[in-house]
């Protein structure tokens, strides 16, 4: 009995009880129903929505039922969601929804504010890639530059120095139809014919491409194209494949909703970081950036210091590199000194962070890599070569090593030494 759907309209609800709201049905309402607390002298309310709420036409429950079905069907899907109401039309679904639920000014002042985003999205439309067929493509000069990058294209034939598929036309230039051909003969000259006309169809397809989508003027393209960022770049480098299946505008604006999906992203993970930092306005927010950006510097100046002292072994010179740095800092033009050195200054060890393969070395590895100034896969390489040869050969030796791996000899060496210790090789 509590269980009233609201196919059931109209129903009865008892105003005394509750407080969780007591429901009855029409049928058992006229029986005199009583159930626990519920006496049947009670008040009630007889409860329907067989009213209009926004406009004439769609009663209070039907305007339930098309948010039910949106819901389930997806927003763009009229004829499911006219399908699960019945009471409407496909048409009179999506003009009401359209209507009331999304051009409605009512709704302007909610969470997600419609109408800024349709004024983004136009702004987003204007600054697209003005993809236009109709612009006079450039008339560079024969053999020039521009022409090569232009791939020939003629604009005043419309057609380039050398199309795809240049020779198609060979296969007809000996075709002849005679009256006294055969059958056979008739039917492959024709099938030859057919198969010319498939070609030249297929560089037609080509050609409207690289005018639909304005690549003929690919200079002026590469420039708007690098307005995106790095990695929206990457996903347009990616996507422009499938720039063929659909049309310049619908490929242009798949890449803009990508960058606003990128930026919201990027967004979003700033506000976050705010939010873990204890951040709660935007007055602190720009405190915390302009002290992260110092914090940044800070850190820099560090690592390059840190680089300069694992570099410099001379005590004298990093004295001079600090004194430098110091003055730069305050202001002032550093005095150039030179710096004599004596003796030939050894290589600082490699630094292998970042460096694919190096997660597969184990410690004593990693520093064979740094002392030799050998990239983890270079080595993974040479070391598997030598494993292979010692296990056809029983053995090996140092001049077999050398053979194998066309490196410095003390590399080579040392490789060599450090695997016979590990035990990984043995000699011969």
């Amino acid at each position: 009995v509590e269980m009233i759907t609201s196919f059931l309209e109209p129903y009865i609800k008892c105003v005394e009880c509750g407080p969780s709201p007591f429901l009855l049905c029409l049928q058992c309402f006229t029986r005199g129903y009583e159930y626990k607390k519920h006496q049947s002298d009670h008040k009630y309310e007889i409860m329907t929505s067989d009213f209009p709420v926004l406009e004439p036409g769609w009663t209070a429950q039907e305007e339930m039922a098309l948010l039910e079905a949106v819901m389930d069907c997806g927003f763009g899907n009229w004829q499911d969601v006219a399908y699960q109401m019945r009471t409407k039309t496909k048409e009179e679904c999506e003009g009401h929804y359209m209507k009331n639920f999304i051009n409605n000014p009512l709704f302007s002042s909610t969470l997600l504010n419609l109408r800024q985003m349709e004024d983004h999205l136009s702004r987003t439309a204007d600054t697209a890639i003005p993809f236009k067929p109709t612009d006079d493509p450039p008339r560079p000069s024969f053999d020039s530059q521009l022409s090569r990058d232009m791939a020939g294209y003629m604009p005043a034939r419309a057609d380039f120095m050398e199309e795809f598929d240049n020779y198609a036309e060979w296969d007809l230039k000996d075709i002849d139809f005679v009256d006294d051909d055969s059958d056979i003969l008739h039917a492959l000259k024709v099938a030859v014919v057919d198969i010319y006309h498939s070609r030249l169809k297929e560089r037609q397809r080509r050609k409207k491409i690289i005018r639909d989508h304005g690549l003929i003027n690919l200079r002026k393209f590469q420039i708007l194209e690098r307005r995106y960022p790095k990695e929206v770049q990457d996903l347009y480098d990616v996507m422009r494949r499938f720039a063929r299946v659909v049309g310049p505008i619908e490929h242009d604006k798949f890449i803009e909703s990508h960058t606003l999906e990128f930026e919201l992203r990027r967004e979003i993970r700033r506000l976050q970081e705010y939010r873990r930092e204890g951040i709660q306005s935007f007055c602190g927010a720009k405190v915390y950036e302009r002290v992260k950006r110092m914090r940044e510097d800070e850190r820099r100046k560090r690592n390059m210091l840190c680089d300069i002292l694992q570099y410099i072994h001379d005590s004298r010179a990093c004295q001079q590199w600090l004194h430098k740095q110091a003055a730069i800092d305050a202001g002032i033009t550093p005095v150039v000194t030179t710096i004599i050195t004596s003796g030939r200054r050894s290589a600082p060890p490699l630094n292998l962070t970042g460096l694919p393969g190096t997660e597969k070395l184990n410690e004593r590895e990693k520093e064979l890599c740094q002392v030799v100034r050998l990239v983890p896969g270079a080595y993974l390489e040479y070391k598997q070569a030598l494993l292979n040869e010692c296990r056809r050969q029983g053995g090996l030796r140092l001049a077999q090593a050398r053979s194998l791996i066309k490196i410095d000899v003390n590399k080579t060496r040392k490789i060599y030494d450090f695997l016979i210790k590990e035990g990984y090789i043995n000699k011969a």
